[in-house]
């Protein structure tokens, strides 16, 4: 994350947390978190089929942030460091089971976020704020874990990726919330047809939504959204309105409904008269997943490798800042559209920035250099006493991601009784979670 983005977050947030005079209401905040969605998937960022024309006006209203790193190349650790605000070695979204490897919230995970965290809804709840997830969660299925223990008011979604569909005998098909219980599985009561890539799961995101937006501001209740939908993880899927639309195929026809979507969200609150209070952040969890590219994947523009890699296609993401009277229109672009970004692509091959980083666009675009090369001996001079330091000082979580076990699945989720869905699961056998990426 830049120095300019950590200082725009930080602010907004501290904004909604200190004191307000009487006459001055809190800011609305929403944060669109894409799943698996590359750096290069929007038009004004280069890509040449130009099929997100309401980010990209999102962009040209707000504020781009071309060097947005996110702080995990995974789901899960890199969502539980946007909503604590804390590296995942110190949230404790990580496995210590092998060195160096990623880790994530499958439905065999035993572990989920920690009650010693402070998420963003439970620190915005102190100002009367109220919060909704809508789409993934990902921060642990079993009951502790999930958001409405976690601060939320409200959710409708699901703890896990729409993986499937399984035959609920060696493994239960993954649950859909609306708050507290499950009111359906996927693949079951709500469908995702794997050969055609048809669901109407982004429509009915946007629908809750939008309809938590309508209600808070009837209410004249600050509100946080985090919209969290996972069109753009594999199985993608997308509307009937939007197969087959899409040059890219059947990941552009979820782009398209999802940037859709971002207008839809964008347009309602320009009707209702609170853009100018209320804080909307676009991004995406990590880069786009290259193991399921052509088909399933997404691009990660000129960058290097993508999900589950620390290499720039792996961190870098795609970010926009948009909130009406309060960010300058049009900071951070400066280019034609999809050829110069500043401090990413130039002309000139020149490097900008001032701060010492590893990857070099101008000598080394493929980073293919060693990392001891001498290439890289001057950065790493400045780089690793900051590193040095960090390790010192660092107080790690207790790691969540360690341990697996057949019986925790969503064998039986709260609610599943009312709906006759309850399964019966195996015998608790815990294991080391094996990691091989």
């Amino acid at each position: 994350m830049s120095t300019l983005t950590l200082t725009l977050l930080s602010t907004i947030i501290c904004c909604s947390l200190t004191e307000q005079p009487s006459n001055v209401s809190s800011p609305n905040i929403i944060i669109m978190l894409m799943d698996d969605m590359g750096w290069g998937d929007l038009g004004v960022l280069g890509q040449p089929s130009k099929e997100t024309p309401n980010l990209d006006t999102m962009a040209a209203q707000g504020m781009l942030l071309p060097n947005f790193y996110t702080a995990n190349p995974l789901c899960s650790p890199s969502r539980a460091a946007l909503l604590t605000g804390r590296l995942p070695v110190r949230n404790g979204f990580y496995t210590t089971n092998a060195h160096a490897r990623n880790a994530y919230t499958p439905q065999e995970i035993v572990g989920g976020i920690s009650k010693e965290e402070i998420l963003l809804p439970q620190m915005l709840k102190k100002k009367g704020y109220v919060s909704k997830i809508v789409g993934k969660w990902h921060l642990g299925h079993r009951s502790q874990y999930l958001p409405l223990e976690n601060g939320f008011d409200e959710w409708f979604g699901s703890p896990n990726c729409h993986f499937g569909p399984y035959n609920n005998s060696i493994t239960p098909n993954i649950p859909v919330y609306n708050n507290s219980e499950m009111i359906g599985r996927y693949y079951e009561d709500f469908k995702i047809d794997r050969k055609t890539g048809e669901s109407n799961l982004t429509q009915i995101y946007l629908e809750e939504g939008l309809d938590f937006i309508l209600r808070q501001t009837k209410a004249r209740r600050p509100f946080f959204l985090y919209w969290a939908a996972d069109a753009t993880h594999a199985p993608v899927y997308a509307s009937e309105r939007f197969l087959g639309k899409s040059q890219r195929g059947r990941y552009g026809d979820a782009v398209m409904e999802l940037d859709y979507s971002v207008g839809q969200i964008l347009s309602l609150l320009r009707t209702l008269g609170i853009e100018n209070n209320t804080f909307v952040f676009f991004t995406s969890d990590n880069g786009a997943a290259l193991v399921s590219a052509p088909y399933e994947g997404g691009s990660n523009g000129p960058f290097l490798c993508g999900k589950e890699t620390t290499f720039e296609g792996g961190m870098r993401e795609p970010a926009i800042a948009w909130w009406p009277g309060h960010i300058k229109e049009g900071t951070g672009i400066n280019f034609c559209p999809g050829q110069e970004v500043p401090g990413v692509t130039t002309h000139i091959q020149k490097e900008h920035t001032l701060q010492p980083i590893i990857f070099h666009l101008g000598r080394d675009p493929g980073e293919k250099f060693p990392i001891r090369s001498v290439e890289y001996q001057d950065v790493l001079s400045r780089i690793s006493p900051v590193v040095e330091e960090h390790v010192k000082n660092l107080v790690p979580g207790v790691p969540q991601l360690n341990m697996c076990d057949l019986a925790v699945m969503n064998w039986a989720p709260a609610g599943c009784e009312k709906l006759g869905k309850c399964l019966k699961g195996p015998v608790s056998d815990p294991w080391k979670c094996e990691w091989p990426h």
